[in-house]
């Protein structure tokens, strides 16, 4: 279906708590018709974040919102743990009874919620739980045999933004005539795509089978986009989720490295960011980084990080150049700010570095 999203993210648009709102309104096909935050009722989302390229109106409530003929509500927040703030509930409430969609990617499973099954059966409502995951099988290996080659997104910590250089290099890829296909493993890229696996609720066991059978379905799409044939040029591009060192979320991060078989990852790093976000635990360097990656992929499906991403948003334009440029001297690896300066040049500097690898049983 086409959406009309009505975001919920009252009193944190502004700030990175709602990166699932600021990834849907700069990523998603689907529109973006108003999003609910009292704090900065009465602008409009391009005057609180240029970035995001929107005019949609900036609404006090979900009642408000209705104005602006949505077809669904979006909780437009990620915080830490995905539990599902007990202020939403009156809102959420109200978009049931008006007969919205409700689309989450909490944690909390709004439609295991008794008074919120109750509300859309009655008032013809959907709620679509983002994080809730089908069934996975065990890894089985199939991801070896994928022709494609697959590029994955890692980390120096969470929240630094693999999903957004994911995207952007895969349209970079489709721009130059590459058919290209962002893998979603995270409610935000799910909500973009339109399909995928929040692998982080996934019980361990079986995590890296359901990353393998993301990249499996990633391989099927690749296959019918216009230009992809037998032999020719094609990518997949895999979100990436957490970090290697990151004390809760290495083992997201583990499961995709290893059931996702990459071929190639590319770093992705905030460079004024020192040390695991919410731990006081340091953050690696860019070669011990890069070591313990290719390390861990060594021993079953060896992967060379290509390339190095970075993300200087909130750094001045010399400042980002600058960081851009000692992180290529340190690593002799291409890098870049995709956001910043486009995804054209550091995929063109990374496409010759795609090959196929094989697994070590192959």
């Amino acid at each position: 279906m086409e959406r009309r999203y009505l975001i919920l993210a009252p009193h944190v648009f502004a700030t990175r708590a709602a990166k699932t709102a600021h990834g849907v309104i700069a990523y998603s096909n689907d529109v973006t018709v108003a999003v609910v935050d009292p704090s900065n009722a009465g602008r409009s989302v391009r005057d609180v974040l240029p970035h995001l390229d929107s005019d949609a109106p900036i609404v006090d409530s979900v009642e408000a919102g209705l104005a602006y003929d949505p077809t669904s509500l979006l909780v437009g927040i990620a915080p830490a743990g995905g539990v599902l703030p007990e202020a939403f509930r009156a809102e959420i409430s109200v978009a049931l009874r008006a007969g919205l969609e409700v689309v989450s990617g909490l944690h909390t499973i709004l439609g295991d919620d008794a008074e919120f099954a109750e509300l859309a059966k009655a008032h013809d409502s959907r709620i679509w739980d983002l994080r809730l995951p089908p069934a996975a099988p065990l890894f089985s290996g199939a991801a070896y045999d994928i022709e494609t080659p697959i590029l994955l997104m890692v980390g120096s910590d969470c929240a630094v933004g693999k999903m957004t250089a994911a995207l952007e290099l895969a349209r970079a890829a489709n721009e130059r005539g590459v058919p290209a296909v962002f893998v979603p493993t995270g409610q935000t890229g799910i909500a973009i795509a339109g399909w995928g696996t929040s692998v982080d609720r996934v019980v361990a066991d079986f995590a890296p089978g359901a990353a393998e059978q993301l990249v499996l379905e990633g391989e099927r799409r690749v296959n019918d986009l216009p230009g992809a044939a037998d032999g020719a040029p094609a990518l997949l591009v895999v979100e990436g989720q957490g970090a290697i060192n990151h004390p809760a979320y290495a083992p997201v991060t583990l499961s995709l490295l290893y059931g996702s078989a990459p071929d190639a990852l590319v770093l992705v790093h905030i460079p004024s960011r020192r040390v695991i976000d919410g731990y006081d635990i340091p953050l690696l360097g860019y070669r011990e980084l890069i070591r313990t990656y290719e390390t861990l992929c060594a021993g079953i499906k060896p992967a060379k990080v290509v390339a190095i991403a970075l993300n200087t948003r909130d750094l001045g334009e010399s400042e980002a150049r600058a960081a851009i440029a000692e992180a290529a001297a340190q690593t002799a690896l291409p890098c870049d700010d995709v956001v910043r300066f486009g995804p054209h040049a550091l995929y063109d500097a990374l496409a010759p570095r795609l090959a196929k690898t094989a697994a070590l049983h192959a």
